[in-house]
């Protein structure tokens, strides 16, 4: 699969290692571009550009983090931090704006009601992305108590 462009959704939880890791790999011998986005879900009590400082000195440990692991990889990583009401469309808009070819999501593995959930933002972004999406599943060990939506710090 040839891309210019790839567009890594993450969350708080898992950081994105394997979602970049995947990424890194698709462009690995090329001059695509990997860009790693985490946007944290303002409350609808509040304003949209809210001071969320607790959510967001934790996103940009996570896009730092990324970024250094980009580093290693040899695969230069382009951080993105938004705020917005719901991930998935926030996801979509920035896909749509830098003309990405792929969208990596890392989610955790959910479980709603006892069953296994892809979850309302994965969900969105399989609907409404312009491109291809690939889903990085986290492993049944790694997940805590149905973890947040991918790309947000708060459930």
């Amino acid at each position: 699969m040839a891309v210019d462009k790839v567009l890594v959704a993450v969350h708080g939880n898992g950081g994105g290692d394997e979602a970049l890791h995947l990424a890194s790999q698709m462009v690995k011998g090329t001059k695509a571009r990997v860009y790693a986005m985490y946007v944290i879900r303002v409350k609808r009590d509040l304003p949209l550009d809210a001071e969320v400082s607790q959510e967001t000195f934790r996103a940009e440990q996570v896009l730092h983090h990324l970024e250094e692991l980009g580093k290693e990889l040899k695969c230069p990583v382009e951080a993105t931090l938004l705020q917005a009401r719901d991930v998935g469309p926030a996801v979509i808009q920035e896909a749509m704006e830098i003309g990405v070819d792929v969208i990596v999501v890392q989610m955790p593995y959910k479980k709603r009601f006892g069953s296994f959930t892809l979850g309302d933002t994965v969900s969105y972004i399989l609907k409404n992305a312009p491109c291809q999406v690939l889903v990085c599943r986290e492993p049944m060990a790694s997940n805590v108590a149905n973890g947040p939506d991918i790309a947000s710090s708060s459930p």
